[in-house]
């Protein structure tokens, strides 16, 4: 049974449940050993008072912990509800970490009181993170690591851990005088070395380092193709700034899909599963509007063509056919190149090619469905220049939408726009002109 089937019935258990129950029913899968992500995927599967009921129930440890992993909105509703004392209590509880994670949706007044609330040393981290943008991943790195001089024993090395870290584990760092990064020695490796041995003999060999200054998505990408479970990250200067992990770079990659899946209807990736209606209705509205528009421009299409349209009706029964084909064409090159960006696959020098390797599909898909929906249409209406008109028309348009569904994402980059977020809109925009133009504007010359 997968995770997901787990939580759906951790979920069913609780909702069904009764109210005295449900915390108790939720801080028993707790000490069962779930997780923060899990608990906060569990509290925004129901309304809003009653997630900060079960907030408020689990134990004091996890509530920072769970709040840090719940989606921006989710996390805001449950702070809405706090009175100012559980507010100023709760803030009190962050690392600088966890406010870089909220940072984002919370008001500027309630991060200047977080901050106010930061021992000294949280807070020379939280302003070092803030030096960096948000997509970059100096933002995010996990500054607290182990890190020792490059040159010492293992003797040495292993009564400077004892004494500066409670539970080490994982990757113990050297650096130099400078803080520079010298290497990275398995935790586990030097706790079983010789004494007598100098730690920089321990150093694993082809460690990739990451810059400070990389973007997200790369920095995922690297943590997947590493071999190791942490990689250090480093700034201009060659210095150590901490490291991320895999989980991490898990929960990163988690998020960037769910930003682009979600950015294809105009919705956040932090939208609340049960947020207010009026404020939903207005965030979709926005959304729905912009359709509109689009939708206008294919109808004024139409309308240049209502005199061919009545006379010869058919053509109104077929138009459903030329767009839904050069839509899904379309769609079909815009997920790919959509990916292909994500992954930085594509470059200045493998452009031109990737065009005329969509034109190539283009080209033969065209031909091959033109010629079968045109020998449908024309039986279907006994009318061979029907059949012609709407083959020309389904050939001209999947040809555009391989074309546009490369260039609208190329365009939208170029921009510094998401192309996940517009490309759907405006390449369906396109298909359906180009569409409707081509098989209206032909049976216009050749029909009437």
């Amino acid at each position: 049974m997968s995770e997901f089937q787990d939580l759906s019935i951790h979920i069913d258990q609780i909702s069904q449940a009764e109210d005295t129950q449900q915390p108790q029913i939720l801080n028993q899968y707790i000490e069962q050993g779930l997780d923060a992500a899990s608990i906060a995927l569990i509290l925004e599967a129901f309304p809003i008072e009653q997630r900060v009921r079960l907030w408020r129930e689990l134990p004091l440890e996890s509530h920072i912990d769970v709040l840090t992993e719940s989606r921006g909105e989710v996390r805001v509703s449950i702070l809405d509800a706090l009175s100012e004392t559980e507010l100023k209590l709760t803030l009190a509880k962050l690392d600088n970490l966890s406010l870089i994670e909220w940072a984002d949706s919370l008001p500027d007044e309630i991060i200047e009181e977080a901050i106010s609330f930061l021992e000294p040393a949280e807070l020379e981290l939280y302003d070092l993170a803030n030096e960096y943008q948000e997509e970059e991943l100096g933002r995010w790195v996990e500054r607290k690591v182990v890190a020792l001089p490059f040159n010492i024993s293992v003797a040495r090395a292993k009564v400077l851990v004892d004494k500066y870290t409670h539970e080490p584990s994982g990757y113990v760092y050297l650096i130099d005088k400078q803080h520079r990064f010298r290497g990275m020695v398995e935790y586990a490796e030097l706790v079983g070395a010789e004494s007598s041995t100098r730690i920089k003999s321990l150093v694993l060999e082809h460690v990739s380092t990451l810059s400070a200054t990389l973007e997200l998505a790369e920095a995922v990408d690297a943590m997947e193709r590493s071999a190791f479970t942490s990689l250090p990250v480093l700034d201009e200067r060659k210095r150590l700034l901490g490291e991320i992990d895999w989980k991490f770079a898990l929960s990163t990659q988690r998020e960037i899909y769910e930003t682009r899946l979600m950015a294809g209807t105009g919705m956040d990736e932090g939208d609340d599963l049960f947020a207010p209606i009026l404020k939903s209705s207005q965030k979709r509205g926005v959304w729905l509007g912009i359709n509109l528009l689009t939708a206008i421009l294919a109808s004024v299409t139409i309308s240049l063509f209502e005199d061919v349209i009545a006379q010869v009706v058919a053509l109104a029964v077929l138009m459903p056919i030329v767009a839904s084909m050069g839509g899904i064409a379309g769609s079909q090159t815009l997920t790919l190149m959509v990916r292909s960006m994500a992954l930085n696959q594509i470059t200045a020098g493998n452009r031109f090619a990737l065009i005329k390797n969509e034109l190539g599909i283009g080209a033969i898909n065209g031909l091959l469905w033109a010629l079968i929906i045109g020998a449908v249409a024309g039986l279907w209406f006994q009318s061979p220049l029907l059949g012609g008109t709407i083959a020309l028309a389904i050939v001209v348009n999947i040809i555009t939408a391989a074309l546009f569904g490369v260039l609208i994402p190329l365009i939208l980059d170029k921009l510094d726009l998401d192309p996940a977020l517009a490309g759907s809109v405006i390449l369906t925009t396109v298909t359906d002109v180009v569409g409707f133009f081509a098989f209206l504007g032909t049976a216009s010359l050749v029909l009437l």
